[in-house]
């Protein structure tokens, strides 16, 4: 008797644009995926006005027994092998053959071909027998196609008007220029930063912290998916995001730790490396930065979906989420002629930073600060109007406009903050022995961590879910970016889909912050 089959909403996969079929996968090759089980309970952020413990929110809210031995069951049948269960990150690891995948989840697994190399694909849904219809949220790993970039740009020096008024600045040298609170280092926070690549040496960070006279903070490299602490040797490369997160971070909150999730770049390893960190009972970071990200029509629903739930996990445990908001301008880099926002930071559980071009005087203070826009070749802000995620109630007197694009979908704006992204006033890094100097929204998001850690630290408590709190602080505690454009969306007054609320005032916000969360 054949199996009754189901399809998994939201699992639909469409052809990477630009990849061409390039043959059959060995059917006897061994693959891992990532089955998400939905929660044992609904999740009401509402009812979690203080962070919960990640044991007692895998006890309420992780996988249930009931769950995880239909999928147990379901391997049995399709002689598969159960290599790891998580009941806080509703996760179960599964192994087994190319083949025995095909049939198990009703697809047919192909190699393609693309500018970024070849991977194992599909197209269609994925389909579950009926036993597991509503308990599995996602199927992760069938797919292994690059699925994100790094959100960050080399600050290249070429001879012209602009090049002559081209400037950087060291991350505390931005900081300064924030007014940032000093009188704190971030001691006793954690930063969790996820990476899809690349690797840090610690010959660099050794001597970049000691270029700065800044005690070197506790590093460790944590391994998602086999993926390992892996630099290439090559500024270029995704190292160059690597270095530039931990030495943001680093040099700006030099008390708190920082563990850095090394994970595949595929939209199964993105996950496991998110949802590792927040559910990380050992480090228990009270921050997540993530510069990277991709335009938010090239994910499967699936994924925005399970995505989405582990920012509200993060919410519920008192974890605060910072994410790039793209570097390509309101297209973020798609040729379609739409405007397009970058996920994850479109997701309504994290903060979105989007980026600047700062100047400043000869004694630090921040004269201008307008919408970081280059140019097609230079980069530019991300930002604009979600076609997925709804309205958030936090930006309701946001006066946050309709997506430019047809149907006009009244939908969550991105950014929420911004903070200095431009090259041409970039961040002088490390990377694999030489001084460089880099910016792209990427900048931001370890910015905005930093000031986060700073701000928990003089709390004595972490700030979680602050978006509200965020949308709450007033005009005082930002710098109203009104001048500037990403492409189809304007500065101006207020929120706008190219800076968000502004770039920080950061004692004066952090001020705002802490008085705000003591009264919820």
């Amino acid at each position: 008797m054949a199996t009754e089959r189901v399809l998994l909403p939201g699992s639909e996969r469409q052809q990477r644009e630009g990849s061409r079929l390039s043959g059959d996968p060995d059917l006897h090759g061994l693959i891992d995926v990532s089955v998400l089980l939905r929660r044992r309970n609904d999740l009401d952020l509402t009812q979690h006005p203080e962070p919960i413990t990640r044991e007692a929110f895998a006890a309420h809210y992780g996988a249930s027994a009931e769950d995880i031995q239909r999928v147990e069951a379901f391997a049995h049948e399709f002689d598969l092998t159960v290599v790891s269960v998580d009941v806080g990150r509703r996760t179960i690891a599964l192994s087994g053959t190319v083949g025995a995948m095909n049939e198990a989840f009703g697809t047919t697994l192909q190699m393609y071909h693309s500018d970024r190399g070849t991977f194992r694909g599909r197209t269609g849904a994925l389909y579950l027998p009926s036993t597991l219809k509503d308990a599995v949220v996602g199927v992760f790993g069938l797919d292994n196609r690059p699925q994100a970039r790094v959100r960050c740009r080399r600050h290249q020096h070429i001879a012209g008007p602009r090049a002559a008024t081209d400037i950087s600045f060291t991350p505390p040298q931005v900081a300064a220029l924030y007014q940032f609170p000093t009188k704190v280092t971030g001691t006793g926070q954690t930063v969790a930063i996820v990476e899809l690549g690349g690797g840090f040496k610690a010959a660099d960070l050794q001597t970049y912290f000691s270029s700065l006279g800044v005690k070197q903070p506790s590093i460790t490299a944590v391994s998602v998916d086999g993926a390992k602490n892996t630099p290439a040797g090559d500024p270029n490369s995704p190292d160059g995001e690597v270095l530039l997160d931990i030495e943001v971070v680093g040099s700006i909150a030099a008390g708190a730790k920082i563990a850095v999730y090394f994970a595949p770049n595929t939209d199964q390893g993105f996950l496991d490396a998110i949802t590792t960190a927040v559910h990380d009972t050992v480090r228990k970071p009270s921050v997540v930065s993530i510069s990277w990200g991709g335009a938010e029509s090239t994910w499967t629903t699936q994924s925005l979906t399970s995505y989405d739930q582990a920012f509200q996990d993060a919410a519920a445990l008192g974890v605060t989420v910072c994410c790039a908001s793209g570097d390509g301008g309101s297209s973020d880099g798609v040729s379609d002629g739409q405007a397009h926002v970058d996920f994850p930071a479109s997701s309504p559980h994290a903060i979105a930073c989007g980026g600047t071009t700062v100047s400043s005087s000869k004694t630090g203070v921040l004269t201008t600060e307008v919408v970081w826009n280059s140019g097609t070749t230079g980069g530019a802000t991300g930002g604009g109007v979600s076609d997925h995620f709804a309205l958030p109630s936090y930006q309701q007197s946001a006066k946050v406009p309709v997506s430019v694009n047809p149907g006009h979908f009244k939908g969550r704006g991105v950014p929420d903050v911004a903070g200095n992204a431009d090259p041409a006033s970039g961040y002088q890094v490390r990377v694999d022995g030489q001084d460089v100097v880099f910016g792209g929204t990427s900048a931001v998001a370890p910015l905005w961590a930093a000031l986060i850690a700073l701000i928990n630290q003089a709390r004595s408590k972490p700030l979680g879910y602050m978006n509200a709190l965020l949308y709450g602080a007033g005009t005082t505690g930002f710098r109203d970016i009104t001048s500037g454009t990403n492409g189809a969306y304007k500065s101006g007054p207020g929120w706008d889909a190219c800076t968000g609320l502004g770039s920080p005032h950061g004692q004066t916000l952090a001020t705002l912050l802490g008085s705000a969360a003591k009264k919820t």
